[in-house]
């Protein structure tokens, strides 16, 4: 497998180019703003052709390229029903400061010319490859992860390290940390039901791609991240996965 990933923009959101290998059909994952070069360069290196575009949740530092990238490639993008109205209205998740920094720009947007929305539970099969949709509410009320096997190789040196699968987490869980929940549509509460039904539950061999910040696993995270820890004292099931 192939997984390509850099971050974009003021934001410094993570964007990832995944493909079974150089030369096929791939997934592009959050394309966010300034995104849309870096993801040419991604296709020209590897001689990829575009076919889909997935939205982890419609914050504009994640989608602001997502019309422009699947126009360009005539891909399809895939986003949760409760977020797709953000793909042509991004003002209504913003915050008040980044409301402010875009005051006096041009910006335009609009949804791409193909849109399908996912829903919980429900596998994709792109581009050769197979993603299990999650949807984890709390960050926005559509966000959702992104998880696909990964046939038991580490994805930052593709040599075998037991990795069973690769989650790509948008801004569910960080590094040491989780999702802010302060926006219009945030609700801290149903984050860390999401985090508990979500990620808990989960294999510690996982690979987890953010996104925001550097590349962590669920068992580190499980280790070491202060939310998962307070979630896991918190009762019965963490009494359960903390020994996974």
């Amino acid at each position: 497998m192939l997984i390509a990933g850099f971050p974009a923009g003021p934001w410094g959101t993570n964007c990832y180019v995944v493909a079974t290998g150089a030369g096929a059909e791939c997934v592009v994952i959050d394309p966010g703003k300034d995104a849309a070069e870096g993801v040419d360069a991604v296709i020209r290196e590897h001689n990829l052709k575009p076919v889909s575009v997935l939205v982890t949740h419609g914050h504009v530092d994640h989608m602001w390229c997502v019309a422009p990238v699947a126009g360009t490639y005539d891909a399809t993008a895939y986003i949760h029903p409760s977020d797709r109205h953000l793909l042509a209205n991004p003002m209504a998740g913003m915050s008040a400061e980044t409301t402010a920094m875009l005051l006096g720009g041009k910006y335009e947007f609009a949804e791409p010319d193909k849109v399908e929305e996912i829903v919980d539970g429900q596998t994709l099969e792109l581009a050769g490859l197979e993603f299990l949709v999650d949807h984890t509410p709390g960050h926005t009320p559509g966000s959702i992860i992104f998880r696909t096997p990964y046939g038991d190789q580490d994805p930052s040196t593709g040599s075998g390290q037991g990795i069973a699968e690769v989650m790509f987490s948008g801004d569910l869980l960080f590094a040491g940390s989780i999702g802010r929940t302060d926006l219009p549509g945030g609700d801290h509460g149903a984050m860390l039901q999401s985090l508990r039904d979500k990620v808990l539950p989960l294999a510690d061999n996982i690979a987890v791609l953010p996104g925001h910040g550097e590349q962590t696993s669920i068992g580190q995270e499980r280790m070491s991240n202060p939310f998962l820890l307070d979630l896991i004292d918190d009762g019965p099931l963490g009494q359960v996965t903390r020994g996974l």
